[in-house]
């Protein structure tokens, strides 16, 4: 029998984080330790409230932790509601909420798991970074025992909020500094990959079919998602930013990757927040981030077919 991978997500749900939820809900190759969850595409109130319905919509039984809800050193959040909407997961309609988070706090609960832990956890964060960050500096013996990180986040190329810097490392950069510079093995699914995996009419239609509860949750999140990200973006299909993390865990051979150094850009200010990998090698410094730099699309369409049908009714 195939030991299954642990891993943590850390995440700010968000249409796609709750996609990204349901594809390692659905995984035999997975064992889902926990969620934490941070501020982001919503306020930590409604971030946290959004995990749970997914959870619930799906009959998830994983232990769902709220975190922190400010970035580490601004004062200011930064939420993306033009692409989220007022609840963070706006289009889908769910039933009344009847599961609470866990009392302990989520950088407490890393803490405590990542040190009983054998060194074989996989983080897996979707969102900003401060959760991680704050664990870290709070406890940094758990640095060494993290497995992986493989978090969605960056761009060696173009952002997405500024010309430079992409969401979630933005929303606080301080705390992507911390976690970038920490030494663990890091996987980085920016969006010059993620923006390759359009989530076109089509897709929804082809995983529509699938006819189960999980079909028509990704549906209608994806309805709603397209539509905020036309008139942003003016992209027919949205990005399926966050479920690129759990794919690549499922599928290795699903993303090419290329080690470089990477820090994050905190002193700048047209810059502030930019993920600067040095693709070419010029500092002679050693590579600390495995970048993604190209996605294999058709197997990953087929990876979230797979996700959802997995899931019996």
């Amino acid at each position: 029998m195939v030991k299954k991978q642990k891993i943590i997500i850390d995440c700010d749900p968000g249409h796609d984080d709750a996609i990204n939820i349901m594809l390692a809900g659905s995984s035999d190759k997975l064992d889902v330790l926990g969620i934490t969850v941070v501020a982001g595409n919503q306020t930590i109130e409604k971030t946290v409230k959004n995990a749970l319905r997914v959870c619930q919509y799906l009959d998830l039984s994983y232990p769902v932790y709220a975190g922190c809800p400010q970035p580490m050193i601004r004062a200011r959040q930064m939420i993306a509601d033009d692409i989220h909407g007022e609840t963070g997961l706006d289009g889908p309609v769910f039933p009344e909420l009847t599961r609470n988070a866990e009392d302990i706090h989520a950088v407490l609960f890393l803490i405590d798991t990542i040190m009983k832990s054998e060194g074989d956890i996989i983080i897996t964060p979707t969102g900003p970074l401060t959760n991680i960050a704050m664990a870290m500096r709070l406890e940094p013996k758990i640095v060494p025992k993290i497995k992986r990180i493989v978090l969605m986040g960056g761009s060696y190329q173009m952002g997405n909020v500024t010309p430079a810097a992409e969401f979630n490392i933005i929303a606080d950069a301080d705390a992507a500094h911390v976690v970038f510079s920490s030494g663990v093995p890091l996987t980085m699914c920016g969006l010059d990959v993620t923006r390759k995996v359009l989530c076109f009419p089509e897709i929804v239609d082809r995983m529509r079919k699938i006819g189960n509860k999980a079909a028509s949750l990704f549906a209608d999140l994806m309805t709603y998602f397209n539509k905020s990200q036309k008139e942003v973006f003016g992209w027919d299909g949205g990005p399926l930013h966050d479920p690129v993390t759990v794919a690549s865990i499922l599928e290795p051979e699903l993303l090419k990757i290329k080690p470089m150094y990477t820090e994050i850009d905190i002193r700048g200010l047209g810059s502030y927040g930019r993920t600067n990998c040095d693709y070419f090698g010029y500092s002679k410094r050693t590579p600390n981030v495995d970048v993604a730099i190209d996605i294999d699309v058709e197997k990953f369409w087929d990876t979230i077919g797979a996700g959802i049908k997995a899931y019996s009714a």
